[in-house]
């Protein structure tokens, strides 16, 4: 456990952040945001960032507020300013660096998925395991879990506001591959990425969905589908989600394109998903709907201010949904933001995310979604895979959990 001091200036805690994309460049706003807004016991101090350009990894320092670069991520990992490793690179390399950094003495932070394969992430979660008894702290990255309306679904599921659960359905739909010429990208290369929409979105829909029902899926039956088989080879570096400049040869793409799967909850609900980065007009809708015996809850990432709730005991005469928005101080993470009513968005779950990670430090309490939680989003993505292989047939989820009471 991190010592904590009462009042003052809270100790530091360094952070190092291998990898600076996308993804790093979202981490590090939510690093030097969190401290701003809420009040922490440990001061995240953004030590370090580390990537395999040079001048690339020196402007994103410069741009995103880290104090030095790093070209290689054992040299930031055996740093002594750095105390928490931030892992923001492909899945390829998840394993390897969040495996070092928890034999280092690190406390680690890794974005989801949590690996390429299910003997990555258990491998991940018995370093966490080990690493833990000596007092680490090892989470994997679901922002959406902080999203405060969805923060909150889970509170009125928690509390029974919806009774026994009998649905869970889940869709995230994307666009930016619809364009046959949208060149190869490390998303579209199973070596990097390890799957595509099921493991990019599909990853997120699952978490979710046990996240909020608070029970795991135990079996799915699933098919996943490649449209574009072949895409335009990089000749420049792809920034985010955009394409890079392409040039004339072309390579094959090895993962899907789209996932369509159901599934049954350890309690007897059914679930359903679908994950396509392939939705023509649709750019990053996440939309999820759960039914119970008591009532509904409704959310749409595109509108995340918001959550529709039905409280089933009511009247049928006054009874529907209602437009719960989710900016009042008593909402999750709000106590730190806005007057009621000013909305916030997709960059603060990442502030939300560090916030719960110091404090998970500084206490030294068991974080969530820990890496175990990572590894049961893997093998569900597993199940899906090798479901799709076998002409959808219904596949466990193994091991399969036990039931929740």
């Amino acid at each position: 456990m991190e010592q904590a001091t009462q009042g003052g200036t809270a100790p530091a805690l360094g952070i190092g952040m291998v990898g600076h994309a996308f993804m790093g460049a979202a981490h590090s706003q939510g690093w030097r945001t969190a401290g701003r807004v809420f009040d922490l016991p440990l001061r995240p101090v953004l030590a370090a960032v580390a990537g395999r350009d040079a001048d690339a990894v020196r402007a994103a320092a410069r741009r995103h507020g880290w104090a030095a670069a790093e070209t290689d991520w054992r040299a930031l990992i055996a740093r002594d300013d750095v105390r928490l490793v931030d892992v923001c690179t492909p899945g390829d390399s998840h394993a390897e660096i969040a495996i070092a950094a928890l034999e280092a003495g690190k406390h680690v932070l890794c974005e989801k998925p949590l690996a390429n394969s299910v003997a990555e992430a258990e491998a991940m979660t018995a370093a966490a395991e080990a690493a833990s008894a000596r007092g680490q702290i090892a989470m994997v990255g679901f922002n959406y879990r902080r999203v405060p309306a969805l923060a909150y679904a889970r509170t009125l599921v928690a509390e029974g506001r919806l009774g026994a659960l009998r649905h869970v359905r889940v869709t995230y739909l994307q666009d930016w591959l619809v364009d046959p010429d949208f060149p190869l990208t490390w998303r579209l290369e199973r070596e990097h990425a390890g799957s595509g929409a099921l493991g990019d979105l599909g990853a997120h829909a699952v978490d979710l969905a046990q996240h909020l029902a608070g029970e795991p899926l135990v079996g799915v039956s699933a098919l996943t589908e490649t449209f574009v088989r072949e895409r335009p080879l990089l000749a420049g570096a792809a920034a985010g989600l955009a394409p890079g400049l392409a040039r004339g040869a072309r390579g094959r793409v090895t993962v899907d394109d789209a996932a369509l799967f159901t599934g049954r909850l350890a309690s007897g609900a059914l679930a359903s998903f679908e994950a396509t980065r392939m939705a023509a007009g649709r750019k990053n809708a996440l939309r999820l709907e759960i039914n119970g015996e008591r009532g509904s809850l409704a959310f749409d990432l595109e509108r995340l201010n918001e959550l529709s709730f039905h409280d089933h005991t009511e009247p049928a005469v006054t009874a529907g949904f209602r437009r719960v928005l989710v900016t009042e101080p008593g909402h999750p993470y709000l106590e730190g933001w806005w007057p009621p009513g000013h909305a916030l968005g997709y960059e603060h779950t990442f502030a939300h995310q560090a916030r719960d990670l110091v404090h998970a430090v500084a206490t030294g309490t068991a974080p969530e979604p820990s890496f175990a939680d990572g590894l049961q989003v893997q093998r569900v993505l597993a199940a899906v895979e090798e479901s799709a292989r076998n002409d959808a047939v219904y596949t466990p989820v193994l091991p399969a959990p036990p039931v929740s009471r």
